[in-house]
């Protein structure tokens, strides 16, 4: 593809109009909160990455939640992977972590699921977090991050630097294939990142990036997924990938969130194509072939993600 041009349209399979991932982080997750939201997707057949900590970390999280510890969150998850749902990861656990702590999350992950985990995305409270903060984009654009920011992100993170305490880069490289990085308040990620999946050259301790779109909160997740935005999703023949925290609102009190459960059910409806993450992942790049991102097209991503999160607020 020439550079900065969107990619061909991607077919998917059995002749589905479009295609939509979910990938939940696991803060606040506990059996009670989430579970109801995962036998509720099970039901309409819709299947989708469920994040883990494996361990359990020492001092206090700024959000924490259930781990792989408890032996019957790690049997619960268990049965969610042998039903068709992904299982990837949020980092070893909900604090910051050393590299043997990093090792041994990740030996226990393969230990519980058979395998390395596929998709990965940082936790945001976790200083080990690999190319976070500013070091998630280039240039230019990291200067205007920083100034938002007030450099409160800027060398903060620190799993990508060698002979860090926390690195784990090579870790990273070996062991797992995708990690999240941009999020994007439009449903259409494809469309905001249309490498996706590429592997950034400078950011060699990634084997390949992908792009999520926002839906961190029960109400974020609505905004998004509303009908209209299906609707051009679907004509659109599109991807979407959908960031967000099922411990947050979409149960309580007893009950699944109404609007969730009614445009989820009317999505199930539609000719989608409902995979985890790394399985949407594999087929865009088995269609496309391996992507190697240009500077140029970086950029553009990182002035996109920039814009959309200087509309909203926040960064």
């Amino acid at each position: 593809m020439s550079d900065g041009a969107r990619p061909p349209r991607i077919s998917w399979p059995d002749g589905k109009a479009f295609a939509l991932a979910i990938f939940d982080d696991t803060d606040l997750a506990t059996l009670e909160n989430v579970r109801p939201v995962y036998d509720f997707l099970e039901t309409l057949g819709i299947r989708s990455t469920k994040s883990v900590w494996p361990i359990t970390g020492t001092g206090t999280p700024a959000f924490g939640g259930a781990t792989c510890d408890d032996p019957d969150y790690a049997a619960w998850t268990r049965e969610l992977q042998a039903s068709g749902f992904e299982i990837g990861l949020h980092g070893a656990t909900f604090v910051t972590s050393t590299r043997e702590e990093t090792k041994r999350g990740l030996d226990r992950y393969r230990e519980l699921y058979g395998h390395d985990p596929a998709a990965h995305a940082n936790h945001s409270g976790c200083a080990e977090s690999i190319y976070w903060g500013a070091d998630r984009i280039t240039g230019l654009n990291r200067l205007v991050y920083n100034v938002i920011t007030r450099f409160r992100r800027a060398n903060v993170f620190r799993g990508h630097r060698e002979g860090d305490p926390l690195f784990w880069g090579d870790l990273c490289r070996e062991r797992l294939r995708y990690v999240r990085n941009f999020t994007f308040q439009d449903i259409d990620t494809l469309a905001a990142c249309p490498q996706m999946p590429y592997h950034d050259p400078d950011r060699p301790y990634v084997q390949e990036w992908f792009a999520g779109s926002e839906g961190s909160s029960v109400e974020a997740f609505n905004t998004c997924l509303a009908d209209r935005n299906v609707e051009r999703l679907q004509a659109a023949g599109s991807a979407c990938i959908m960031y967000t925290h099922f411990a947050a609102g979409f149960y309580r009190d007893g009950r699944l969130d109404p609007v969730f459960q009614a445009q989820m059910t009317r999505l199930s409806q539609r000719n989608g194509w409902f995979v985890p993450v790394s399985e949407l992942l594999d087929h865009i790049r088995s269609e496309r072939g391996p992507v190697v991102i240009t500077p140029g097209q970086r950029d553009r991503i990182e002035r996109r993600w920039l814009g959309s999160k200087l509309r909203v607020g926040h960064t």
